[in-house]
């Protein structure tokens, strides 16, 4: 990114944050490592943004970070600045049997984040994957031993955030059978909460026959418009349901958290004290303090 930007909201200058990002108040570290699924099959929730901006949060608290691009898009990757044309990634690491630590890489400016990228190859995972042996474990098994190894070497990773595609195909199940916690992003209208309830009947058959362990433990809120009536009533109906894993600070819909991929930032460096930043630095450290939150899927409905 070269030269400076203008804020749209506050119509002053804005430049890009160089150098070691870190917060002078770090954040708690967990006890073990804290692997998130981010997923909601409904598109344009906010899910790749909070994933970034989440990850990216946690890093400047001191904490130590993996990102996992699991979506063709790669959106993700693109937000830290990743050329996921010219690098292998994940794709090989389901398909190829390459191992995460060849294919990992550090995010620029931030010494405690690292990606695995997504690349223009892994659209036709899905498919590739049909016939593979224990097709659902492919990620699973990749990722422990990667983080084991990571640990042996006194280097552990604190979270992990696997971004998913928006459907509930072999890509976004491999994540949930990777995971220890569900991370949902909801966008605060009606059909959201129609694609909360169809995730946790998702969850609940992994629950059953992949990975008995994995909770729904957060929700974050994403684009509220606390003008609107609606906003308020999605808000309170997901309060209603999950009062335990509905994180307190909502996303409001804000310019800068849009824009700042485009330069191949998060909004975290973008704009740190925009609306967007600053809401997502409450939540990352609001997730940073409390354990997860299990609920018993099978009986809780949005």
């Amino acid at each position: 990114m070269s030269g400076n930007n203008v804020s749209h909201e506050t119509g002053q200058s804005i430049k890009p944050v160089v150098g070691i990002r870190r917060l002078k108040e770090p954040m708690v570290a967990p006890l073990k490592t804290r692997i998130f699924t981010v997923a909601n099959q409904k598109g344009g929730v906010g899910k790749t943004t909070t994933a970034v901006n989440l990850a990216a949060a946690l890093s400047m608290g001191g904490l130590k970070v993996l990102v996992i691009d699991l979506d063709p898009q790669g959106n993700a990757s693109t937000a830290f600045g990743i050329d996921r044309v010219a690098n292998e990634g994940i794709y090989e690491v389901l398909i190829n049997d390459l191992p995460m630590a060849s294919v990992v890489q550090k995010v620029a400016n931030f010494p405690h984040l690292e990606i695995i990228a997504a690349n223009s190859d892994l659209a036709g995972a899905e498919i590739q994957l049909v016939p593979t042996v224990a097709r659902e474990f492919r990620l699973q098994s990749a990722l422990q031993t990667f983080l084991i190894a990571k640990q042996n070497a006194g280097q552990r990773f604190d979270y992990v955030f696997i971004d998913c595609p928006p459907s509930l195909g072999l890509l976004t199940i491999n994540a949930l059978t990777a995971a220890d916690e569900v991370l949902v992003p909801i966008q605060c209208e009606y059909y959201s909460l129609e694609g909360l309830s169809l995730l946790i009947q998702t969850l609940t058959e992994v629950q059953k026959r992949l990975n008995p362990k994995i909770i729904l433990s957060t929700i974050v809120l994403t684009m509220f418009d606390s003008r609107t009536r609606l906003a308020s009533d999605v808000a309170e109906n997901v309060r209603k349901h999950f009062p335990e894993q509905l994180i307190n600070t909502p996303i409001p819909r804000a310019v800068r958290v849009s824009e700042a991929p485009s330069y191949g930032q998060t909004v975290m460096t973008y704009d740190a004290s925009s609306p967007g930043a600053v809401a997502y630095m409450s939540v990352a450290r609001e997730i940073a303090n409390r354990g997860s939150a299990p609920i018993n899927l099978r009986n809780e409905t949005a």
